[in-house]
């Protein structure tokens, strides 16, 4: 049924998610695929899914999450497949657990289709606006106000603000306002959210300057070309491939943008900076604002400002260099390493320093770009605020860099906020269920003062969250959820079954000396059955993975289920940390700031020890919080 925008009290949406960067199109796409009626808001249509940084989806540990984001039924995955221009798969002479899809995108490709996938997605609305204010009463979000005047009301609210709240440009003393350059900032919502009680921090991040592709000296710079076999990032396994480029509209079919995934890959290239690099930066580091003073939000660790480089690493006069093109029909390049503030004299002047890139024209200047943040400790791990309800943060608002990070929060906080909206209880991926679930948690437990990246060091269960799981790891959160198609969900689910029967097929399945299993944990590979070597091929590597690794998998799930019943126990939603005198001053503090929901979270809380969830856990039976029949704590020395 066709229905007009809707504005004002008598017109109220199920979700009304603000801001439309990765974790805005990936919130709106998962509420109006549950159903709700969500609204969209962006302070520029033109700039939805825009890839604002370098033009590629996944890496370290981000490669998995785009796949855990397909399994549950997100579009990240797809939309980078079907525009992509090169794939790579990072440590891949390490084991399989970190192997890491990587995927160079055509930049504009990648942001036109992802848009035409949210205009044609029924249940969904587009409204060009800034949101300025909250709407609340009785503690709970019930609207939002905009520059425009007009206000939009919703049963929830997602905030996926970018880097666009109070947001100051930099290049050298320059300054300018703009969440991204040619964009605007959104200032009022800040003082909004102030009002209501929510803590905000400031934040840097930064992006280096883009090189005309003709003025590259091709001859001096290394080439890197893509992957023979590509590893993609969507599961192709189990879905129809006539659905891949057409999708249903109203009565006829409208073809989106993209072309077959491995289609036609183009290669990178890389450089690096030199000793005269090196002087020219300690040369002119003063003229740089984050060593002026001008700049005081708090940057990321693992991707620095080159002049932060060389600061950090002075012994090492170079540093590598990768030229990434932006897209096929363009003749723009990034150059992923070359991350700056400096003024633009300076940046031209650096380019002359570099090998290949000595007469490299400046298409735009780097610059870096401060915003306001919340640390995301004042969120549940549902991604709904503490502070008001029915309001849910997800994207660099939480203090994450990286495009994976922000759609794998925009996706559960879609989910939640629409189960929000059905009154249903909300979707907490745990730790050991995705890297999704590790993301979350770290935020809303641990918090961050700097912008949090992803990598597989993370997640002390990685052995169970390799890429190539993730359907098998979340069939039955994508079941419940209903995300994703029911002919989807229908392989999906003979993909599992298909992994439990082989696998123990090859466990009690003899060979001339032992079991096949141990054959292939020998490294002895057999013969394998003609009925296997005919499954998808996913089917077939997830088998083999669980099958060869079956000891380590084994140890992995020994060591949770030691401590997994700490997250069953759960810590009444207001409860008073105040009253436990046995605990320490410092503990409480750290208690009362986080209001762990479960004793699972507790531990996890930095500083707290496992004395500290002992008196918690007597507390709790005691005043019969929890039921006393609930197992005992692990000892501390395990």
């Amino acid at each position: 049924m066709k229905t007009p925008l809707l504005f004002g009290k008598d017109h109220p949406y199920d979700v009304i998610v603000c801001g439309g960067g990765h974790a805005g199109c990936e919130a709106a796409l998962a509420a109006a695929r549950m159903g709700c009626a969500t609204l969209l808001l962006s302070g520029n249509l033109d700039t939805l899914g825009q890839m604002s940084c370098n033009p590629a989806i996944g890496g370290e540990a981000k490669g998995h999450m785009v796949r855990e984001m397909d399994a549950l039924g997100g579009e990240m995955a797809l939309n980078a497949d079907l525009t992509a221009i090169q794939f790579r798969l990072l440590n891949a002479s390490r084991g399989p657990a970190v192997h890491s899809p990587r995927v160079q995108s055509d930049k504009k490709a990648y942001q036109l289709r992802m848009k035409h996938t949210l205009e044609l997605q029924p249940g969904l609305k587009l409204f060009q606006a800034t949101v300025e204010r909250l709407i609340i009463a009785a503690d709970a979000i019930v609207g939002v106000g905009t520059q425009l005047g007009i206000e939009f009301y919703s049963q929830t609210v997602i905030l996926t603000t970018g880097t666009f709240l109070r947001a100051l440009l930099h290049v050298g003393q320059n300054q300018s306002e703009g969440g991204r350059m040619g964009d605007m900032s959104a200032k009022g919502l800040s003082a909004s959210l102030q009002q209501v009680g929510i803590e905000l921090g400031r934040l840097k991040t930064g992006t280096p300057c883009r090189l005309s592709g003709r003025s590259l000296d091709f001859s001096q710079l290394l080439e890197q070309k893509g992957d023979a076999q590509p590893t993609r990032f969507a599961f192709y396994d189990t879905r129809p491939q006539e659905a891949l480029f057409h999708v249903e509209h109203s009565h006829c079919q409208q073809k989106r943008l993209g072309w077959p995934p491995h289609e036609n890959q183009v290669s990178c290239w890389s450089t690096h900076t030199t000793e005269a690099t090196q002087a020219l930066i300690e040369k002119n580091r003063h003229r740089s604002p984050l060593y002026q003073g001008q700049i005081t939000g708090t940057g990321p660790r693992y991707c620095p400002s080159i002049e932060e480089k060389y600061a950090r690493f002075n012994e090492k006069s170079e540093h590598r260099l990768f030229l990434e093109p932006e897209g096929r029909n363009t003749d723009e390049w990034y150059i992923n390493g070359l991350s700056t503030s400096l003024p633009f004299d300076v940046q031209a002047e650096l380019l002359l320093t570099i090998p290949g890139l000595e007469h490299a024209q400046i298409t735009r200047p780097a610059y870096a770009v401060e915003y306001d943040f919340a640390p995301p400790t004042q969120l549940y791990a549902s991604l709904e605020s503490k502070k008001v309800q029915n309001l849910f943060f997800a994207g660099q608002i939480n203090g994450t860099t990286g495009y994976a990070e922000a759609g794998a929060q925009g996706l559960m906080a879609g989910i939640n906020a629409a189960l929000k909206a059905r009154g249903e209880a909300p979707c907490i991926l745990k730790r050991h269920d995705a890297y999704i679930g590790v993301l979350i948690d770290d935020l809303v437990t641990k918090g961050t003062r700097e912008p949090y990246r992803m990598f597989t060091s993370r997640a002390e269960h990685r052995l169970l969250l390799n890429h190539g799981s993730a359907q098998f790891r979340l069939y039955e959160h994508a079941q419940r959820l209903g995300l994703v198609p029911k002919n989807r969900l229908a392989l999906m689910q003979q993909h599992v079954a298909d992994i439990h029967t082989w696998r123990e097929y090859f466990e009690h399945t003899p060979s001339p000396q032992h079991s096949l299993a141990l054959s292939i944990r020998q490294g002895q590979l057999p013969s394998l059955p003609e009925a296997f070597l005919a499954l998808p091929a996913e089917t077939q590597s997830e088998t083999l993975y669980q099958v060869t690794y079956k000891g380590y998998r084994e140890r992995e799930e020994r060591h949770l289920r030691k401590f997994e019943h700490l997250d069953a126990i759960k810590v009444p939603q207001h409860f008073d940390f105040s009253k436990l005198p046995s605990l320490s001053s410092e503990s409480r503090q750290k208690l009362s700031a986080i209001a762990p929901s479960s004793l699972g979270q507790a531990s996890r809380i930095s500083g707290i020890t496992p004395a500290d969830i002992s008196v918690l856990m007597i507390y709790l039976q005691r005043t019969k919080e929890v039921d006393p029949r609930t197992r005992a704590l692990p000892s501390q020395s395990t």
